[in-house]
C-alpha cells in the first residue's frame, strides 16, 4: 500500500517504519505523503492505541529532508514542500493516540523534526540529533525552530539551530530532547514495552492527557487548569471511568473498553 514505509498492526499498537534505508530514510515529497497517509490511517483505526515510529536499517531513524531532491527548487517549492513537512508533523503532534519515536541512528533535520512531533523519544546509544539546516544556508522547515526551544528551552535551542551542531545520544538525553537512551538491540523492546503499558490504561483518559497537555502549552495556566478541570470531569462520564475505579476498590485489574 505504502511505497517509501511500512505499517504493522498488533494488539493495539502500531509500528511506522521510514523505509529509504539506502537514503538513511531522508525524507522526500512521496515519503511526507505516505507518511501522513499511515499516520492517519493509524488515526482512524479505532484497534490501536499507540504509534510507534522508527527508521529502517541500523544507520538511520531519518537523516534529514532528501536534500538531492531539494536542491533546484525554487523558492515557491521550497515554501510548499516545508508546508507539506509541517502539516505531516502537526498531524502527529495532534492526533488523539500517543506517539512514541524510537531512534535508531541518525536524527538530523527533518529527521529530528519528525521525532519530536511524537509525544516523546526514546533513542539507542549510537543515536546522532541535530538541526545542520544553517551549513545548507537555509533553516529549520518542519517545525524545528517551534519544537526545540519548546522541549530543550530557548537558549539550548538556539546554540543548536544557529550552530547547526550535532549531539549524541547522552547530550539528547540531558537536555531532555529524548526521554531514554539503550541499546539499539533493545530499542523496539523498550519502545513496544512503554506502549504496552499505555495501551492498557484507560484510552478516553490516555487521550484526554494528550490533549489537555497540548492545549495547556499554548494558553495561559488559567484556560489550561479550566480546561483540564473540564476533562476532569468528561472523564465521570465514561464506562472507563466506572471500570478503573470499581477495579482499584474491588482490587482486581481493570478490564478498559475505551467507552
Amino acid at each position: 500500500m505504502y511505497t517509501n514505509v511500512l505499517l504493522e498492526k498488533r494488539n493495539h499498537i502500531a509500528v511506522l517504519t521510514i523505509n529509504r534505508p539506502k537514503a538513511l530514510n531522508a525524507l522526500n515529497q512521496h515519503t511526507l505523503i505516505d507518511i501522513k497517509a499511515a499516520v492517519e490511517e493509524v488515526r482512524d483505526d479505532n484497534e490501536v492505541s499507540v504509534l510507534i515510529m522508527t527508521g529502517a536499517g541500523e544507520k538511520a531513524f531519518v537523516a534529514g529532508a532528501d536534500i538531492t531532491f531539494m536542491v533546484e527548487m525554487t523558492a515557491m517549492q521550497a515554501r510548499a514542500f516545508g508546508q507539506l513537512g509541517g502539516e505531516v508533523t502537526n498531524l502527529i503532534e495532534s492526533m488523539p493516540k500517543p506517539v512514541i519515536a524510537a531512534i535508531n541512528g541518525f536524527c538530523l533535520g527533518g529527521g529530528c523534526e519528525l521525532a519530536m512531533s511524537a509525544d516523546f523519544r526514546i533513542c539507542s546509544d549510537k543515536s546522532k540529533f541535530g538541526q545542520p539546516e544553517v551549513g545548507l544556508g537555509v533553516t529549520p522547515g518542519f517545525g524545528g525552530t517551534q519544537r526545540l526551544p519548546r522541549l530543550v528551552g530557548l537558549g539550548m535551542a538556539k546554540q543548536l539551530l544557529y550552530t547547526g551542531a550535532t549531539i549524541d545520544a547522552q547530550e539528547a538525553l540531558r537536555i531532555g530532547l529524548v526521554n531514554q537512551v539503550t541499546t539499539y538491540e533493545q530499542l523496539m523492546d523498550e519502545a513496544m514495552n512503554i506502549a504496552k503499558m499505555i495501551a492498557s490504561r484507560g484510552q478516553v483518559a490516555v487521550q484526554l492527557c494528550k490533549d489537555a497537555v497540548n492545549h495547556g502549552m499554548q494558553v495561559d495556566i488559567g484556560q489550561a487548569m479550566a480546561f483540564e478541570a473540564d476533562i476532569f470531569g468528561l472523564c465521570f462520564a465514561t464506562e472507563d471511568q466506572k471500570e478503573g475505579m470499581r477495579a482499584f476498590v474491588e482490587k482486581r485489574k481493570a478490564d478498559f473498553k475505551g467507552q
